[in-house]
């Protein structure tokens, strides 16, 4: 609070005594964010078994390695699997055979050594080409 002496323009000079109040509180600012939600970030398969998809096309998206890539699938920094080649994907259920001697395999595998492991594997099988040309002569 403040104070604003105002003089009386009558003729007593007494002087008015006026109160000014300021606002206590910010004025009110977005709403959008305040609850803190995470969005989501969708990982999981992006295109499914036995679709048509061109070279570079995202197959799946992971944090840690639950698919693994097969043939003309490309692995990613961030672990997502990409077709190299255009194709039809195939993902297959193959026996997984670890090197039980690295020390991050014995972490994760560990109590497991006598189990058979499975992992899917995503395949890009490529289109079979054409046979459209004629051999005219040979070098």
């Amino acid at each position: 609070m403040s104070w604003n002496i105002i003089l009386n323009s009558s003729k007593t000079k007494t002087p008015l005594v006026e109160l000014v109040r300021n606002a206590s509180k910010k004025t009110g600012g977005s709403t959008r964010n305040t609850n803190c939600k995470v969005r989501p970030k969708h990982r999981g398969w992006k295109v499914q078994d036995g679709h048509n998809v061109t070279a570079g096309h995202i197959l799946a998206t992971q944090l840690t390695t639950r698919f693994m890539p097969g043939l003309n699938v490309g692995f990613g920094r961030n672990g997502t699997l990409f077709a190299i080649e255009a194709g039809k994907v195939v993902v297959t259920c193959e026996k997984f055979d670890p090197n039980w001697e690295h020390t991050w395999v014995k972490r994760i595998y560990a109590g497991r050594e006598e189990q058979t492991i499975f992992k899917k594997y995503f395949n890009v099988i490529p289109e079979p080409q054409h046979n459209r040309f004629k051999l005219i002569d040979e070098v």
